[in-house]
């Protein structure tokens, strides 16, 4: 079964209408659906190495357009549309205990939620719910969720298959090492000053 979802997922990747495939999938994990566009963006940019950057940019466009949709969702219909969401991720409490935080970090929160495997939709739903400025928001979004992506695209342009398969087996705990990373440099930073 698993054999047969991967070589769909391949055929689709090479399909001529993949990058409004990408595009939606895209838009659409970074406010409400459950599976990343990395399903998308891997196949494509291995079936069309030439043309990684275009499907990077892309998916990262498409993801921030999404999260600007999810902010939207928090700040107006959270009763409505984003708690449902919430409540499919058995989220709520956690949700409540990121609130308090979003006054103090809310850039860092929403650029680790960008960058890692963490579900971004979480983030950009709480940060429309706590009022987070749109514009730190949405410039976080594209940095965080363009590193991601365009580090994917580059490090499958650059090594072709052999990194797909590292990618696929340890993308969650590179990306939380280099949050972590990133994390422990703003504490630092903040330590010092």
């Amino acid at each position: 079964m698993l054999q047969r979802l991967y070589d769909w997922t391949m055929d689709l990747a090479a399909h001529r209408h993949a990058l409004i495939l990408l595009a939606l999938i895209s838009f659409a994990e970074s406010s409400f659906f459950p599976i990343p566009p990395d399903i998308l963006l891997i196949p494509m940019v291995l079936a069309a190495r030439e043309q990684a950057w275009k499907i990077a940019f892309v998916c990262t466009i498409a993801s921030v357009l999404g999260g600007i949709g999810g902010y939207g969702i928090g700040y107006g219909f959270f009763e409505m549309l984003g708690k449902p969401v919430l409540e499919f991720y058995h989220a709520v409490e956690k949700f409540e205990a990121v609130k308090e935080l979003y006054n103090e970090h809310g850039v860092l929160i929403v650029f680790s939620a960008g960058f890692s495997p963490i579900p971004y939709k979480l983030f950009t739903i709480a940060s429309g719910v706590t009022h987070m400025d749109v514009t730190s928001f949405t410039l976080t979004s594209l940095v965080g969720r363009g590193l991601r992506f365009f580090l994917v695209a580059a490090l499958l342009w650059k090594f072709g298959e052999p990194i797909r398969e590292f990618i696929e087996k340890h993308l969650g705990k590179l990306t939380l090492g280099f949050v972590a990373l990133v994390a422990g440099g703003f504490i630092l930073i903040k330590l010092w000053h």
